[in-house]
């Protein structure tokens, strides 16, 4: 199974594991944190308040850190974005994305505390909890944001981290234009006479999404109908089933969306020479759609671009 693949299956057995909790929200359509229903540990919106009020209090009691080291691809992206980039002084390995952050072979998976604790960090930003208490032992403070399950609990993390970091303003800021950016690209969702259907792959094996993941939510945000929810009913699979071929020749989406064209080398042209591949619809009418898949994995700022590659896709079909 494919690096991104494991990743994301890790998201979604970490939001299982705290989803046990009685405020854990149930995952709707996108909860992203790629987890049918219940199974991803977001940070609800709900809970927002709460946290940013003590965070506010920390902050006003110390001052803000100034030599963080995320272990979060996407929270390295939100500090970036909201202006905190210079106080972030290591990422891992996997935090490639703005170009200038400062990657370092740090592991977000199974994370070497020593090797942390070298950097000297006053904040360390993890995706789940995994060092936070050998961290915590250290004097290290460490916050953990898990994978966001809604649209919603990406701009409540930017707002955490905006309180945290000392750049509350530019993470409303950003929020407000990501708010703002979404509408726009909405706007421009053709009209169908029925909803087209699409298939999200994942890597070449044909691991796929459901509606209750975080980016099946973006897909439906567009109106699209997921062909792959059949396969997950039960939640077994925590919103990523294993497809067949035949199940895909059966549902014949409308879009296919290829989310492994790093990871697996997968092109529209590969797909066509599948064995039968060649008569599914979306084959036929040119609507196998390459997508970049960090952005597709990612819930962050960039979920933005993400919805705008999908919208476009449909304004294409739709001319054509």
């Amino acid at each position: 199974m494919k690096t991104v693949l494991i990743i994301l299956l890790s998201l979604a057995f970490v939001g299982a594991a705290c989803g046990d909790s009685d405020d854990a929200p149930v995952a709707a359509g996108d909860s992203s944190s790629e987890a049918a229903s219940d199974t991803t540990a977001p940070m609800t919106a709900a809970a927002v308040p709460e946290t940013t009020e003590a965070m506010d209090d920390t902050a006003e009691e110390s001052s803000v850190p100034t030599r963080i080291v995320s272990l979060s691809p996407t929270g390295t992206e939100m500090l970036f974005a909201i202006g905190a980039g210079d106080q972030v002084i290591a990422v891992d390995s996997f935090s490639y994305y703005p170009p200038e952050a400062p990657v370092t072979d740090l592991s977000a998976w199974q994370p070497n505390i020593e090797a942390i604790a070298e950097f000297e960090p006053d904040l360390v930003l993890a995706s789940d909890g995994t060092a936070q208490e050998e961290l915590e032992a250290l004097g290290i403070s460490v916050l953990v944001q898990f994978a966001a399950a809604t649209i919603d609990d990406v701009y409540a993390q930017l707002a955490e981290l905006g309180v945290v970091t000392g750049h509350e303003d530019e993470a409303a800021a950003l929020a407000a234009q990501m708010r703002a950016d979404i509408e726009s690209i909405l706007a421009e969702v053709p009209d169908f006479d029925e909803p087209p259907t699409y298939y999200h792959e994942l890597d070449d094996t044909f691991f796929s999404v459901t509606s209750g993941t975080f980016i099946g939510q973006v897909y439906a945000m567009a109106g699209l109908v997921n062909a792959a929810d059949p396969a997950d009913e039960d939640g077994s699979a925590f919103g990523y089933p294993q497809l067949s071929p035949e199940f895909i020749f059966d549902a014949d989406p409308d879009f296919i969306f290829l989310a492994d064209g790093v990871c697996c080398g997968q092109t529209p042209e590969v797909v066509a020479e599948r064995p039968g591949w060649d008569a599914l619809s979306a084959v036929e009418n040119g609507r196998v759609i390459p997508v970049d898949e960090d952005i597709a994995s990612r819930w962050g700022p960039r979920i933005v671009d993400y919805l705008r590659v999908v919208v476009d896709a449909l304004s294409t079909a739709d001319a054509s």
